[in-house]
């Protein structure tokens, strides 16, 4: 059943997406509108690939991170037992879909300054642009602090609103445990997802896609594997928090970067089209 909603839902997506084509009034589409350009496509690929590549390495984490919990739950003196074996995994699927949550609003934060950002990068107001970047990361780092409260102060209430208000003590004890390490770094992972999509908006597309894959995979199963033979199943927990960090210091770097390119001059070609610099747009 749940198969058949999906399917015609994404069949009802796909009609309205193709009905809203038809019926733009900003843009006409034409015949020649749906012949293939390779210079553009080219500049497209490259945004999408790095979507894609995000998208490759988040799963890639997960399953490191799913691998090292059912490994070093095993080897726990309390979740080893039959009765409380399956609920490590079943804490970390709830913190999971709580950061999902979070991170969704942070990412439509950031996509929703794509527009902006192309109008006026191509418009050549560089300082529109860098206080939109000023803006959007205090949103980010608000959304996360107020996450980080939640999760701080509320995680048995967050433990029953996922449905798991009845279990064992064990179960309570390690999801409160759960939620206050794993998400301990929230305000910085949601300034570092805004601070990727950003990137993207003016440009950037390396740069996004290299950061990206540095936090999931190098950073994100890399401490997956190593933190849990120093600190067995807390260091699972660990391995998202010290991630966060590192790739937030690496972020500040390129933002520190960035600010310094959208303050620099604005070329304005012979044509008297308005442009931002080269140097606005690539790393």
């Amino acid at each position: 059943m749940l198969h058949w909603q999906q399917f015609w839902g994404q069949v009802l997506t796909a009609v309205l997406a193709i009905w809203y084509l038809c019926h733009m009034k900003a843009v006409k589409l034409e015949k020649a509108s749906f012949g293939f350009h390779f210079g553009l496509a080219r500049r497209y690929l490259a945004l999408g690939m790095t979507s894609f590549l995000s998208q490759i390495s988040l799963v890639a984490a997960m399953m490191a991170i799913n691998n090292m919990i059912q490994k070093y739950g095993a080897l726990d003196p309390v979740f080893s037992t039959p009765e409380y074996a399956q609920i490590p995994m079943a804490v970390v699927g709830i913190v999971m879909k709580f950061f999902q949550i979070v991170i969704s609003i942070a990412v439509g934060m950031a996509a929703g300054c794509i527009p902006v950002v192309g109008f006026n990068v191509g418009a050549g107001r560089n300082d529109r642009v860098k206080a939109l970047f000023t803006r959007l990361l205090l949103g980010e780092f608000a959304v996360g602090a107020v996450a980080l409260v939640i999760v701080e102060v509320f995680p048995q209430q967050l433990i029953g609103i996922f449905g798991a208000a009845n279990e064992s003590q064990a179960y309570t004890d390690f999801a409160v445990k759960a939620f206050r390490t794993y998400l301990c770094m929230m305000p910085l992972a949601t300034v570092n997802k805004g601070t990727f999509i950003f990137l993207q908006s003016v440009g950037k597309a390396l740069a996004s896609t290299l950061i990206s894959m540095v936090r999931e995979v190098i950073f994100g199963v890399g401490f997956a594997l190593l933190l849990p033979l120093r600190f067995g199943l807390d260091g699972v927990l660990y391995s998202m928090p010290v991630s966060d960090v590192l790739t937030f210091i690496i972020a500040a770097c390129v933002i520190v970067m960035t600010y310094r390119q959208l303050s620099g001059p604005v070329v304005r070609p012979v044509s008297g089209e308005v442009t931002a610099s080269p140097q606005s747009v690539h790393l």
